[in-house]
């Protein structure tokens, strides 16, 4: 069986690293002001992967922190998931072109579909799609809207685009250490044949082992942040635990 991944996870706000509880941007807890020392200390712990969202991207529709976005590129040696705003093709491309190995399209998957269909086409396995779930409705822009269009439905309009993977995450649990939504991620994951990445809510090493028996189900990995920050997760041992 493959390993589960392991995302730690970067939230820019402002050129500062952060996490907010509920995607709420009023409820941001800043954790440094250097994202490409962090990036590197989680190069250092064992990560291979790093997912980065820029959350005022998320909120303005384009690219707001992208010096700090270039600058982990630069000291990162790994490969980084990049969401944020990226709501165009000429967005997706930029960010492919300077080293981003993956972009995640959230709200553009929901209004404009074949957006994804397409950049999946020119970018096979470089495309993810972020289902962000309240109460199992797809949440956009910046979490900030709810859709009622459903986490499922709107994951099967991609089955057959060829994205790499679909990012579950559970808006109600996220930066709340509530514990990883580990029934519903594997729900969708058994739902659909796109590998899916577990996001929100990760408290400590338990969820980590409650999810790594479901790569067998189609749960490629998990994003963990604020459990990082806390101490409340070792990243050297949840990597081990994931491999």
């Amino acid at each position: 069986m493959s390993p589960l991944i392991l995302f730690p996870a970067i939230d820019l706000k402002a050129g500062q690293v952060v996490r907010l509880a509920e995607g709420d941007m009023d409820r941001a807890t800043i954790y440094g002001d250097d994202p490409a020392a962090q990036a590197e200390i989680f190069a250092t712990a064992g990560a291979e992967w790093l997912h980065v969202v820029d959350l005022d991207g998320a909120f303005a529709g384009e690219s707001i922190n992208g010096a700090a976005v270039a600058g982990i590129l630069a000291r990162f040696g790994g490969k980084v998931q990049l969401g944020g705003g990226i709501r165009n093709r000429e967005s997706i491309a930029r960010w492919l072109d300077l080293g981003v190995a993956r972009v995640v399209i959230g709200t553009a998957a929901l209004e404009n579909p074949d957006l994804v269909r397409e950049a999946a086409r020119e970018y096979p396995g470089r495309i993810v799609v972020a289902v962000d779930a309240r109460d199992g409705m797809v949440a956009t822009h910046g979490w900030a809207d709810v859709s009622d269009v459903s986490v499922v439905d709107l994951a099967r309009r991609f089955e057959d685009a060829g994205v790499a993977a679909l990012l579950f995450t559970d808006v109600g649990r996220d930066g709340l250490l509530k514990g990883c939504n580990v029934e519903a991620t594997v729900a969708l994951a058994r739902a659909v044949r796109i590998p899916v990445i577990a996001s929100g809510g990760v408290t400590d090493i338990g969820d980590i082992h409650a999810l790594r028996p479901h790569v067998a189900d189609g749960v490629e990995g998990v994003i963990t942040g604020r459990a990082l920050y806390d101490g409340r997760l070792d990243l050297a041992e949840a990597i081990e635990v994931a491999a």
